[in-house]
Formats: C-alpha cells, sequence, structure tokens
C-alpha cells in the first residue's frame, strides 16, 4: 500500500468513511479503506498512514471491541494517541439488488452492531431470513451487489455506492442513536485544552483483588474528576485477567489530571495513556474549585510555606 493520508474502516459507504467526511472532507479522497479496525490501526502504526479513524462506542451497543483490542495490543510507547473524536448519527436501510421485494429476502448480511440495533425490524419484517454477519455494514451493501446475498442493513448513502435499491429505511429501533468515532495519529503532541476534553486511559491492576477497583477510582474521586466511561474488559493474558477502560473528564495539562495519572502509576500494574482530546459535543467540563489549578497552586504554596518555618 502507498502512503495515505487518512486510513478508515471500509470499504466505501461506511458510518465510519462519513466520520472521516466530517471530521476533515477535504481529505477523504485521499483516504484508505482498509479492511479490518487492525488493518487501520497498523497501518498507521507502520506509518503507512498519517491518521486512522475508527468506531469506538455506540450509544446502543456499547463499545467495538474490535478497537479496543486492537488498541491494547500496542505495547503502549508505539505514540499511536486518539487526537480527536466525532460523532455520527446512525441510521439504517434495508438495501437490496433492484427489482428485490421484501418477499424476496432470503439472507442479510450486516454488522453485528447494525443487526443489534434493527432486531425488532427485522424480527417483524423478515422472521425467516438467515442474518449474516460481515466486517461492516458497508461490506454487507457490497456483497448484495455481487450477488452474495439477498439484502443488507447498512447507511442509507452504501446503496448509492453500490447502486442498491432502499426496500425499506429508517428501520432502527431506537431513533437518535449515535456511534463514537475516534481520530488516531502517531507521535503527534497533545492537542491543548478546550475547556471540554476528555482523556483516555487502560489501567491493568497488578491482581483481582477486594479493594481494587475502590483504589482506583479513588484517584480520580479525591481530585473531582468525573468518569463518564468505565468499563472491564479481557486483557486476552488469561482468564479472569482484566484490565480498564477510562474516560476522564479532564485535560492532561490540568494538575488534578497529572496527579490523579500520577497516582494510577504507582498503584497499578500497567497505565496506557491514549489521548487527551476536545469532546465531539463541545460539553463544557469544568474542575470544581476545590479541585482546579488555582486550588492546587494555593495548596502547594501552603506546603512550601509550612517547611520555611
Amino acid at each position: 500500500m502507498t502512503s495515505t493520508r487518512i486510513a478508515y474502516l471500509g470499504p466505501t459507504g461506511t458510518f465510519t468513511e462519513q466520520a472521516v467526511r466530517q471530521w476533515a472532507p477535504e481529505l477523504v479522497t485521499a483516504a484508505w479503506a482498509a479492511p479490518s479496525v487492525p488493518a487501520a490501526i497498523q497501518a498507521l502504526r507502520d506509518r503507512e498512514a498519517d491518521a486512522a479513524v475508527v468506531p469506538f462506542e455506540n450509544s446502543v451497543e456499547g463499545s467495538v471491541p474490535a478497537t479496543l483490542q486492537a488498541l491494547l495490543e500496542g505495547d503502549g510507547d508505539d505514540g499511536v494517541r486518539i487526537t480527536g473524536e466525532v460523532h455520527v448519527q446512525v441510521q439504517f436501510s434495508l438495501l437490496v439488488r433492484p427489482g428485490t421485494t421484501l418477499e424476496g429476502v432470503r439472507t442479510v448480511a450486516s454488522h453485528p452492531h447494525a443487526f443489534a440495533q434493527t432486531r425488532e425490524w427485522l424480527a417483524t419484517h423478515l422472521p425467516d431470513a438467515q442474518q449474516v454477519p460481515e466486517s461492516s455494514t458497508a461490506r454487507a451493501a457490497q456483497a448484495v451487489a455481487e450477488g452474495g446475498y439477498d439484502a443488507a442493513v447498512a447507511a442509507p448513502g452504501a446503496g448509492t455506492a453500490y447502486q442498491l435499491q432502499t426496500a425499506a429505511e429508517r428501520i432502527a429501533d431506537r431513533e437518535g442513536a449515535v456511534t463514537r468515532f475516534v481520530v488516531l495519529t502517531r507521535g503527534t503532541p497533545v492537542p491543548p485544552p478546550t475547556g471540554s476534553d476528555r482523556t483516555t486511559l487502560v489501567a491493568l491492576i497488578w491482581q483481582n483483588r477486594p479493594g481494587a477497583l475502590l483504589e482506583l477510582l479513588e484517584q480520580f474521586a479525591t481530585r473531582g474528576i468525573d468518569l463518564s466511561r468505565l468499563e472491564s474488559r479481557p486483557t486476552g493474558e488469561g482468564l479472569g485477567e482484566y484490565c480498564f477502560w477510562i474516560d476522564a473528564d479532564a485535560h492532561l495539562s490540568e494538575h488534578r489530571m497529572r496527579e490523579a495519572l500520577t497516582g494510577l502509576r504507582r498503584t497499578c500494574r500497567d497505565v496506557r495513556f491514549l489521548g487527551s482530546y476536545a469532546r465531539a459535543d463541545r460539553r463544557p467540563v469544568p474542575a470544581p474549585p476545590h479541585a482546579d489549578d488555582r486550588a492546587y497552586a494555593e495548596a502547594q504554596a501552603w506546603v512550601e510555606r509550612l517547611g520555611r518555618s
């Protein structure tokens, strides 16, 4: 593969491509549609891409395991960081080849997350159709165009990309679903704080013991840092071995965040810093008065005065 600017989960017509268009519309033509999330991230690690855009979390189905696992497989020092995020409103259509009716649909392909978000509609309208998982919704649409399946649950744009017809639209069981995509870069500085930031971490505890999670959470609670996401995931090192994925509403430049990271580093087996970056929703996350940088400076000055008295 020749050098590209952006690698993203392909093929053409995925929600990830839509995220790229929202993040950097001028670079879409230079983007590489990777066959999988690990392939997109590996292209970044191999310096074959300058950035990678991958799905991270869905408001209905939660985190995207392929992304979490691919990021965790790095050595922690590969320089891959989250430097931005994009929110995409998710809408699904049932796409078919021209002339296919609902009555003629025997096989439906899509990504497992898409199936989970259209479960009720499929059960009602296509109860006997076989559901076949694919690597992405767009790959499912591509396979329908190639004659592999009768229909695909995919983004409306995939119909245009693969010259398919819309047999049904807006088939999601819940309106307003959103997928969060992250922008990954390698070896770039942490973006400056905006007042609406989050920090993403992975913490690996020494051992599963009483109080281990409490000890981890106290690093944030005592410093006035809210956690917008906390998830336990297997490390892949053996049954019962877990790590914690954390989204903390603070920026690395803040004294409270740096002190929390220092505490985690002392009390955990390993801590992976995956980036501090602006939230896509731009919701302000001010520090409480007792935990802002001014409060830390005042407390430090008080301690120093004690040593001089």
